[in-house]
């Protein structure tokens, strides 16, 4: 089976730049397009803020489906809740037939999963393959347990996809002063993402946007800002490769065969942060580990280019 690490990551420094409601994906054709939300389900006005500019913003970039981190409805879930919550937040999207498919936050009943417009069929954890080269894995990081363990190794070894995507509510890495990483959940599920080439995870539960250095060769972004936001609440670490703690957010994705575009977007509609990952094939080193070059366009006049080891399972 073939593995494959993130080779570069190309930061273009456009935070806060440009005017509000610029796109900057490239609109390749064919490409596999969608958006990313977490933390949403309160049915404030900020919520139904982010659902006019994700159904905007798809009238420039045409997105396929939605994926949810967690958190998905706050307090009470009867059928009104899931209506102001979730159906009146994003009805056009859903009206344009616009899937959502769901993972489960601490807040969430796991009942949520027999919800028909969350399409997780019935199950806490379940994976889907909108198109070649890629398939998301979606957990139940609530309870990480044996059986979905088990089920995880061998949906991930059987898995040729050359893009692998995970994603759950829970971070593994964070900045997060409120949370911070869970510890024992990434003891247990980083091992597997090593093992078996995930290549991007997200995750919720902070109310804030991070994108992590690259891990371990794997690109972590947490988006738990969509409904709430926890202002100045990203503490100053070595993790944290770009943060966004001062507004709602929502991401957009385009991946293009090697290529993953990203573009963080605030309520207002302004990029707090946007690039490329390519990715390419493992190749290992005399000391058995691989070079990830990571090039970054800041300040400088031209790019910084660094090499960052990361040990890779053979």
């Amino acid at each position: 089976m073939r593995r494959f690490l993130i080779s570069a990551l190309l930061l273009l420094s456009l935070s806060f730049h440009g005017r509000a409601g610029d796109l900057l994906l490239p609109l390749r054709t064919n490409s596999i397009r969608f958006a990313v939300i977490g933390d949403s389900g309160t049915g404030d006005k900020g919520e139904f803020e982010i659902g006019a500019q994700l159904a905007d913003f798809r009238t420039k970039f045409l997105f396929e489906f939605v994926i949810m981190l967690g958190d998905n409805l706050y307090g009470g879930e009867g059928p009104g809740d899931y209506q102001r919550k979730f159906e009146r937040p994003f009805k056009a999207l859903l009206d344009a037939g616009v899937k959502f498919y769901a993972s489960l936050g601490n807040h969430d009943n796991p009942n949520q999963r027999f919800y028909k417009l969350f399409n997780m069929d019935g199950q806490r954890y379940y994976n889907f393959k909108p198109k070649d080269p890629i398939r998301f894995f979606a957990l139940d990081s609530n309870y990480m347990d044996k059986p979905q363990l088990a089920w995880l190794e061998k949906e991930l070894r059987n898995s040729g996809e050359e893009w692998k995507i995970c994603f759950f509510h829970h971070p593994l890495y964070s900045s997060g002063e409120r949370h911070g990483p869970d510890l024992e959940l990434r003891s247990v599920l980083e091992p597997l993402f090593l093992k078996y080439g995930v290549n991007v995870v997200f995750a919720g539960h902070e109310h804030f946007y991070e994108r992590l250095k690259p891990q371990n060769g794997i690109q972590y972004f947490i988006s738990g800002g969509a409904g709430k936001v926890r202002k100045s609440n990203i503490a100053v670490t070595g993790l944290t490769a770009k943060g966004f703690d001062q507004d709602l957010h929502f991401m957009l994705v385009e991946i293009d065969g090697d290529e993953f575009h990203f573009q963080a977007i605030s309520r207002t509609g302004a990029t707090v942060d946007s690039g490329l990952i390519r990715r390419q094939e493992k190749t290992s080193s005399t000391s058995g580990a691989s070079v990830v070059p990571i090039l970054e366009f800041g300040s400088s006049p031209g790019p910084v280019i660094a090499s960052m080891p990361v040990q890779v399972p053979a």
